[in-house]
Protein backbone atom coordinates (compact mmCIF):
# COMPACT_ATOMS: atom_id res chain seq x y z
CA UNK A 1 0.00 0.00 0.00
CA UNK A 2 1.39 3.36 -1.02
CA UNK A 3 1.77 5.92 1.75
CA UNK A 4 0.44 9.43 1.21
CA UNK A 5 2.56 11.03 3.92
CA UNK A 6 4.07 13.56 1.56
CA UNK A 7 0.53 14.80 0.80
CA UNK A 8 -0.85 14.58 4.35
CA UNK A 9 -3.06 17.57 5.26
CA UNK A 10 -1.89 17.43 8.88
CA UNK A 11 1.73 17.48 7.78
CA UNK A 12 0.97 20.56 5.67
CA UNK A 13 -0.56 22.22 8.73
CA UNK A 14 2.60 21.45 10.71
CA UNK A 15 4.72 22.92 7.92
CA UNK A 16 2.62 26.11 7.91
CA UNK A 17 2.22 26.49 11.66
CA UNK A 18 4.11 23.95 13.83
CA UNK A 19 2.64 25.28 17.06
CA UNK A 20 -0.98 24.76 16.02
CA UNK A 21 -2.98 21.98 17.63
CA UNK A 22 -3.15 20.04 14.34
CA UNK A 23 0.57 20.57 13.75
CA UNK A 24 1.54 19.40 17.21
CA UNK A 25 -0.79 16.42 16.88
CA UNK A 26 0.85 15.38 13.58
CA UNK A 27 4.35 15.71 15.06
CA UNK A 28 3.39 13.57 18.06
CA UNK A 29 1.61 11.06 15.81
CA UNK A 30 4.65 10.31 13.59
CA UNK A 31 6.49 8.84 16.59
CA UNK A 32 4.41 5.66 16.36
CA UNK A 33 2.49 5.77 13.05
CA UNK A 34 3.14 2.60 11.00
CA UNK A 35 2.34 4.49 7.80
CA UNK A 36 4.97 7.15 8.55
CA UNK A 37 7.52 4.44 9.36
CA UNK A 38 6.81 2.67 6.06
CA UNK A 39 7.04 5.96 4.16
CA UNK A 40 10.15 7.11 6.00
CA UNK A 41 12.06 3.87 5.43
CA UNK A 42 11.48 4.07 1.66
CA UNK A 43 13.31 7.40 1.46
CA UNK A 44 16.98 7.76 0.57
CA UNK A 45 19.37 8.41 3.48
CA UNK A 46 19.70 12.02 2.33
CA UNK A 47 15.92 12.52 2.33
CA UNK A 48 15.66 10.87 5.74
CA UNK A 49 18.32 13.20 7.13
CA UNK A 50 16.50 16.22 5.74
CA UNK A 51 13.23 15.13 7.39
CA UNK A 52 15.00 14.27 10.66
CA UNK A 53 16.38 17.80 10.84
CA UNK A 54 13.17 19.50 9.70
CA UNK A 55 10.89 17.62 12.10
CA UNK A 56 13.36 16.90 14.93
CA UNK A 57 12.66 13.21 14.33
CA UNK A 58 14.82 10.67 16.14
CA UNK A 59 13.09 7.33 15.53
CA UNK A 60 13.27 4.63 12.85
CA UNK A 61 17.00 4.40 12.35
CA UNK A 62 18.02 1.61 10.00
Amino acid sequence: MEQKCSECPLRAKYDRKPGSLAGRFWRWHINFCPGWKAYFTTLTPEEQLMLREKYHFKKHYA
